[in-house]
């Protein structure tokens, strides 16, 4: 079993204990949460993402919200109102208690489910993708090939609300997640609301596995597992990326962490069966299986022993994967399609990606290839990419192993020209298991939560194209707002304000932490 000493004051600063917080002040935190789900939810009536053969776009309510200025104005409001009270809200229930003890833990799991709730029922929010995992259920039930044929090959593919950039390209996932989007397909037979229902299912089972594994795992590293749970589980990119979004990557993440769990308390079969179960999901999660050999070695393994693991490992990994492929028939054609995802695409906030748009310019000003330059770029970010895993693979203590994951991992998604808000979902349950400190570390965490929900909010908006405020002025008064309300949070709230600043506590207040 994986066993780590007790971290330093300054890594978790609360022991465990019994005492409680008050529970008026924290249940008023927790409404306020709420009622900023309940906003988006509505707000999702207008601008959540719906496919144009959806019953509800003829309800009379919907077809005001969408169709009139004053409906897309009053949903953009309320959304970006609404994510960003539900930021403040998580802010503020982690300066509720005196303590991290089992009160703390009550009160956590009953704000995520309250906060969840509004946000398991509403339009799809900020991703569009459930809807191509519907296309491509369908393009598994006519019996083509998801990794040769997009979801083009679909007579009026456009209907299913799939987006058109990836309806010429390979799917990306495993084959578990295309069995599973073909029996969704199956069972409501390609009905988008139906359909949805389903994959939402998926989603809050695997965020309820995340929700599950990710305090063991904290207490196996001696980090307390309700302020871990706080952190990671019910941040509002958790809640709104995965359960509001549909993401498949909820499931993905909720099996790898259950694999992690299982590798740490001694028990490696099981977790190399949930971690491929996880890579059959998405294959990113790959990158889990050198540590959960390590993790299988053992403590006083050698470097023979620990290559034999990761050979064991992989072998057993590979070949269960192998025998998935033999039975649906495509073998392992999902890795040929992992490298035809996102080329050439960027975002402006990526750090890589940044750089070798901005080089691009430089380039092709000066005469020069600004797409080979950058293409370097980004070939460059992947190879600094693999090095920092291979680093973290073969350097390092036992005891630090879910930790050396999560900085491998990190690289993976930091030096990558495209990130996007979920992925760094990806990371904070291994980081919050493995220690967050009470400095520039949560800072960080509050920082990237509070900028990230900002993107999202203005980011993706479903706005019928003929009328009189088009897809841009909507975005803008989301981002307008969205930020306006981060500022506030930052630099005029009385509560929140001190949470970003370097001396953010006084000493009055350190037992909050």
């Amino acid at each position: 079993m994986l066993r780590v000493p007790a971290p330093s004051p300054a890594t978790d600063p609360l022991p465990l204990s019994h005492a409680t917080a008050d529970g008026g002040r924290y249940a008023r935190t927790i409404i306020q949460g709420a009622l900023g789900s309940v906003f988006m939810f509505f707000g999702s009536l207008g601008v959540g993402w719906l496919a144009s053969v959806s019953e509800l776009r003829r309800w009379p309510l919907l077809i005001w919200l969408r169709h009139e200025p004053a409906g897309d104005i009053v949903c953009v409001l309320l959304l970006a109102d609404g994510g960003m009270l539900l930021v403040r809200s998580w802010l503020r229930l982690g300066q509720q208690f005196t303590d991290w003890g089992p009160e703390a833990r009550r009160a956590i799991l009953t704000a995520t489910m309250a906060w969840a709730a509004p946000l398991a029922v509403s339009i799809p929010l900020f991703s569009r993708d459930v809807y191509a995992y519907i296309a491509q259920g369908k393009v598994m039930v006519n019996n083509l090939n998801p990794y040769v044929d997009g979801y083009d090959q679909l007579q009026n593919y456009l209907q299913t609300g799939a987006d058109d950039l990836w309806a010429r390209s390979p799917t990306p996932y495993g084959p578990i997640f295309l069995w599973l989007e073909e029996l969704v397909v199956w069972l409501t037979g390609g009905h988008p609301g139906f359909s949805i229902i389903l994959f939402r299912l998926l989603a809050l089972a695997g965020a309820a596995m995340c929700i599950y594994f990710g305090p063991k795992l904290a207490e196996l590293h001696g980090i307390n597992p309700n302020r871990a749970l706080w952190l990671a589980c019910a941040n509002p990119l958790f809640l709104t990326t995965f359960i509001a979004s549909n993401h498949n990557v909820a499931l993905m993440l909720g099996l790898a962490l259950g694999g992690l769990y299982f590798a740490a308390t001694r028990r490696p079969l099981l977790g190399i069966l949930l971690v491929t179960l996880s890579v059959g999901i998405k294959p990113i999660t790959l990158i889990f299986l050198p540590f959960i050999g390590l993790l299988w070695a053992g403590r006083e393994a050698g470097w023979l022993r620990k290559f034999a693991f990761w050979a064991a490992t992989a072998g057993l990994s590979l070949g269960m994967l192998g025998v998935l492929g033999l039975v649906n028939g495509l073998g392992f054609g999902w890795i040929g399609a992992l490298g035809t995802q996102g080329a050439g695409l960027f975002i402006w906030y990526a750090p890589v990606g940044l750089l070798g748009m901005a080089l691009y310019v430089v380039a092709d000003g000066l005469g020069f290839d600004g797409g080979v330059v950058q293409d370097l770029v980004y070939d460059a970010g992947k190879a600094a990419a693999v090095v920092v895993v291979l680093f973290m693979m073969f350097r390092g203590g036992y005891g630090r192993i879910v930790r050396r994951l999560a900085l491998a991992l990190a690289a993976v998604v930091c030096l990558a020209p495209v990130i996007q808000p979920w992925y760094i979902v990806w990371l904070l349950p291994l980081f919050a298991a493995t220690g967050i400190r009470n400095d520039w570390q949560v800072r960080t965490v509050y920082a990237v939560t509070s900028f990230l929900m900002v993107y999202a909010i203005a980011d993706q908006l479903d706005i019928f194209p003929y009328i009189d405020i088009d897809l841009n002025a909507a975005r803008l008064l989301a981002a307008a707002t969205a930020v306006g309300f981060a500022l506030y949070l930052v630099f005029l709230d009385p509560r929140t304000r001190r949470l970003f600043r370097r001396k953010y506590m006084d000493p009055a207040d350190r037992r909050l932490f």
